[in-house]
């Protein structure tokens, strides 16, 4: 055997038994050229390795798009494990039928070149395997590939036996521009819950997710926080790394990595740092509020402004007390919140104008249609002595905080120190992409009311105190 031969075998052997080798070995083979690879990357086939080896049955990935994510744990994974195990069974889906199909028709044709056969002869594809979303090889392995809520009906994954038998391989469940939707976030997880999880034919069969994040209550942060009551193994990958260098500089060296964060701060602190939403905030920067220990020795212009919820589960019902200075700075001087049923939500919203006081004005929203009416008729008459308005929500969320995001982002709010300050500004830092936003709506709503009200008269000794 000539050197060149010898060399050759070596390599061979050490791809069937090194995935991360392996993942470097076929990506010369198949394209001819080195892989530019970074740290990052054994990172991840040190998990995936470990998943294989039943080490790990629930593995997050969090990582920055077109890091490699695809290529390794979804093309090069699963063709790896059958190569070890040909009758492996694996469901693989994205966020649309189109991409888990692609990735399924790259598996299948890497199964198919020469230099894997080379590492893997025993691993056949059977001659009817033809279909892109779905591939058999002769020892009873299968892909199948679907869209994040399609059907799966008559397949499975992973054996009912001792050793790997294959695995659920999620690969993006979310499509970005969609990943603000409550009702489209919502769906995905429903789906995991009711369709997904239920094709292991295995308890054991192993559950891989890899993602970027898009949204605090996407699958992924959902399930980090115990949703499906399971405890996730979780490998976060950051484009800029603790030390504030890049974590794969050949592909965004920092100044590059900068750059996008100060063009889109929303995009890069989620889909980039696996943080959905900068770490001092996107739209609010809460850094910027001036915490004060007592109210100011000034008359101030008070509203408590609410957004309302009916769930003891869901939303919660808020009521932000904003006063507006001579001088025109603004204090949040209260936040009033609770999940409460209509009843309880009702009698909050009375109790807290009794402590107000009625030279507090309040402010309700009126949802569409007749119901609303009725609802801002039933509580604008219990609120009897009360200054109270009510107007329709318009526009979207982001539009209607955006007025009141700019007081506060040049250091024109004031809050006076209470306990619900936490939840505020940890809430206006995640806004739009945290699980709530209650406080933000009322408050900027309470703003709203203000600015379209006559200003008070300023006292010009006040002017020259300023």
């Amino acid at each position: 055997m000539t050197a060149a031969a010898e060399e050759r075998y070596a390599a061979i052997q050490l791809a069937r038994a090194d995935f991360y080798f392996f993942s470097r070995w076929m990506f010369l083979q198949r394209k001819s050229f080195k892989w530019m690879r970074a740290p990052h990357h054994k990172m991840v086939c040190d998990a995936l390795t470990r998943v294989f080896r039943g080490e790990c049955k629930r593995l997050i990935i969090n990582i920055p798009p077109r890091y490699s994510k695809t290529e390794l744990a979804v093309i090069n994974w699963m063709t790896w494990c059958l190569g070890r195990v040909p009758d492996a069974e694996f469901i693989h889906t994205s966020y649309a039928a189109q991409l888990a199909t692609n990735n399924a028709w790259q598996a299948r044709e890497m199964v198919s070149h020469e230099a894997y056969r080379e590492i893997f002869p025993e691993t056949q594809l059977r001659s009817d395997s033809a279909a892109k979303h779905e591939w058999r090889t002769t020892a009873g392995g299968v892909v199948y590939a679907t869209g994040a809520g399609g059907t799966i009906t008559g397949y499975g994954a992973g054996k009912h036996r001792e050793g790997f038998g294959g695995a659920i391989v999620i690969d993006d469940p979310h499509k970005a521009d969609e990943a603000r939707s409550d009702v489209m976030r919502k769906n995905v997880i429903d789906w995991f819950q009711n369709t997904l999880e239920s094709r292991k034919n295995s308890p054991d069969t192993p559950i891989i997710l890899i993602m970027q994040r898009l949204h605090e209550d996407d699958l992924s942060g959902w399930l980090l926080k115990g949703g499906n009551g399971e405890e996730w193994e979780h490998l976060c990958l950051s484009a800029i790394n603790d030390d504030g260098t890049a974590l794969w500089p050949e592909k965004h060296d920092i100044e590059t990595l900068r750059r996008m964060e100060q063009a889109s701060p929303y995009v890069f602190a989620g889909q980039y740092m696996q943080v959905p939403a900068p770490l001092d905030g996107g739209i609010f920067k809460p850094g910027m509020i001036e915490v004060i220990d007592a109210l100011p020795a000034e008359r101030i212009q008070w509203i408590r402004a609410w957004d309302l919820a009916s769930t003891v589960d869901g939303d919660f019902t808020a009521g932000g007390k904003l006063g507006r200075l001579p001088d025109g700075r603004l204090i949040i001087a209260d936040m009033a919140r609770d999940r409460a049923g209509p009843d309880e939500r009702d009698a909050l919203i009375r109790n807290t104008a009794s402590l107000d006081g009625k030279s507090v004005r309040i402010s309700i929203p009126q949802d569409p249609g007749q119901a609303g009416k009725t609802q801002v008729l039933y509580l604008t008459r219990s609120l009897a002595g009360y200054v109270v308005s009510s107007s329709p929500e318009t526009g979207d969320k982001v539009t209607r905080a955006e007025p009141f995001a700019a007081q506060v982002n040049v250091g024109n709010v004031l809050m006076l120190r209470g306990d619900w300050n936490d939840a505020l500004i940890n809430e206006m830092r995640m806004f739009p992409n945290g699980s709530n936003d209650d406080q933000v709506d009322a408050l900027s709503r309470g703003y709203g009311e203000l600015i379209n009200r006559p200003a008070m008269k300023i006292n010009p000794d006040l002017l020259k105190r300023a």
